[in-house]
């Protein structure tokens, strides 16, 4: 797309209300653009639309009408959910009217540099831990994009001595045309979101326009790890600057010695603790810290710092002001948090578990017998890939959700008699309440209790936020 300036006088359609429409709504709109909203929710049900008319902004609420898109129409803007099917997102397509999300009108406007962090699992905690590694290094990060802030709203702040650190979706992504982060990191990629890409395919492609517009003079931190982050290494322009635990890396973060890769025994085991290098490529290591001092439970967090501390060293900062941040992060909310402790029991909300694979991570993550809360959304899958986790590492399993039915299936040809179902006919805050005293239920001293869902919230809560609001709620009033 052009500068937004170039809008001027130019009709601009923003799909979708929620803070990233109205934000880039009103970034048009400033900018002397022809805005028009839409979003299909009722009128009602739309509270921003009353902010935006007050600025002169029509909205449309309840419908896609025929004419929002026409042969006047120089740009659509949609929301990141919506999908490409969507009638007004086809005929634009159609008519040759350019697609984006607000990531690529932000990439436009931000005079600071852009890390981008994006990857199936862990963006959340690794884009958090970014920020507060650059403020110890004395940088002045601004963290914005999927992790809440509209990405453009931050954009039209930040100054050349910021740096705008971003998280970034597939769904964000795959509305890019020409956004080019000076840093661009992907920490995994596992299957999920099939039910809006329709192909592992089209979802790994968006992934990857992350690096699509990035040069020789920038930087893509990569999981050496991570079977294709390997493979897109070498179709690169920027310069790699990789992360990895099982690899000894001549340029990158990496642990000194590394873990062994997966079956094979840990030789290093009786050796010294492990140490975080960064090693610059030419024959200079320096350590960072040990990896035992990193708070955070479960060897992915042991990634996510790596991918961490890679990216900050990209951007500049002074890898000797990393170890403190490194040591004492604790973590987000929603990401395999600690709760309390009731009756010898430990209660964690790992509400962000959207996919199989983090719930997979969030299990191996801790070394007690664990009653696991789950189930969500239904796209489409048969969760199989979950019996291998069921057979070996569960106590007992508490399902609620779309996804109940099939999740008690996994658990029954694992062998599992411990499950349970949460009454589905309740509301979605009476559900968690019922899902958390099943699990007390079936705890005993010494065991834990975590929501760790592998399932997107939608079916039953307007987010994984409120999803984990309710499980702690519950837990505390158990």
């Amino acid at each position: 797309m052009d500068h937004p300036s170039a809008y001027r006088d130019r009709k601009v359609v923003v799909l979708g209300l929620a803070r990233s429409g109205v934000a880039v709504a009103k970034l048009f709109h400033r900018l002397g653009a022809d805005v028009v909203v839409n979003d299909r929710k009722p009128r009602e049900d739309s509270p921003e639309a009353g902010e935006l008319e007050a600025l002169g902004i029509p909205v449309v609420c309840g419908s896609h009408p025929q004419e929002l898109v026409g042969s006047t129409t120089a740009l659509l803007v949609k929301n990141p959910g919506i999908p490409y099917s969507a009638p007004p997102v086809a005929a634009a397509l159609e008519l040759g009217v350019e697609v984006v999300t607000e990531v690529e009108v932000a990439g436009h406007l931000s005079a600071a540099p852009i890390i981008g962090i994006t990857g199936s699992n862990g963006k959340t905690t690794t884009t958090t831990w970014i920020g507060e590694m650059l403020k110890a290094a004395g940088r002045k990060p601004v963290v914005a994009g999927n992790i809440g802030r509209p990405l453009c709203e931050a954009a039209q702040e930040v100054s050349a001595d910021d740096v705008l650190v971003a998280e970034l979706s597939s769904f964000q992504l795959k509305g890019t045309t020409s956004f080019r982060p000076r840093v661009a990191l992907l920490l995994n990629l596992a299957e999920t979101h099939l039910d809006y890409h329709g192909s592992m395919d089209d979802y790994a492609a968006s992934k990857a326009k992350l690096f699509a517009h990035q040069t020789e003079e920038d930087v893509a931190v990569l999981n050496a790890d991570d079977p294709f982050c390997a493979e897109l290494a070498p179709r690169l322009r920027a310069r790699l600057l990789p992360f990895s635990l099982k690899q000894r890396l001549e340029r990158g973060v990496c642990v000194e010695p590394p873990f062994p890769a997966d079956g094979q025994a840990d030789e290093a085991a009786a050796e010294p603790q492990r140490m975080i290098v960064y090693r610059d490529g030419s024959g200079g290591e320096l350590p960072l810290l040990p990896a035992a001092e990193v708070i955070l439970p479960g060897r992915h967090n042991l990634a996510n710092a790596l991918a961490a501390a890679a990216a900050c060293i990209a951007i500049g900062a002074d890898p000797q002001a990393l170890a403190q941040p490194l040591r004492r992060f604790s973590g987000v909310e929603h990401r395999l948090e600690f709760v309390r402790e009731a009756d010898g029991v430990r209660y964690y909300n790992d509400s962000k578990a959207t996919n199989p694979t983090a719930t997979t991570t969030a299990v191996r993550s801790l070394d007690r017998p664990i009653v696991l809360i789950a189930g969500g959304l239904d796209r489409g899958s048969d969760y199989m890939e979950l019996l291998p986790l069921f057979r070996s590492r569960l106590k007992g399993l508490v399902v609620l959700g779309q996804t109940r039915a099939k999740l008690a299936r996994v658990a029954e040809l694992a062998g599992m008699p411990g499950s349970r179902v949460a009454d589905a006919g309740e509301d979605a805050e009476s559900s968690v309440a019922q899902a958390v005293r099943l699990a007390a239920s079936l705890a005993e001293p010494g065991d834990a209790v975590l929501l760790s869902p592998a399932c997107a919230s939608w079916d039953m809560f307007p987010s994984y936020e409120v999803r984990g609001d309710m499980f702690k709620d519950s837990a505390h009033t158990l």
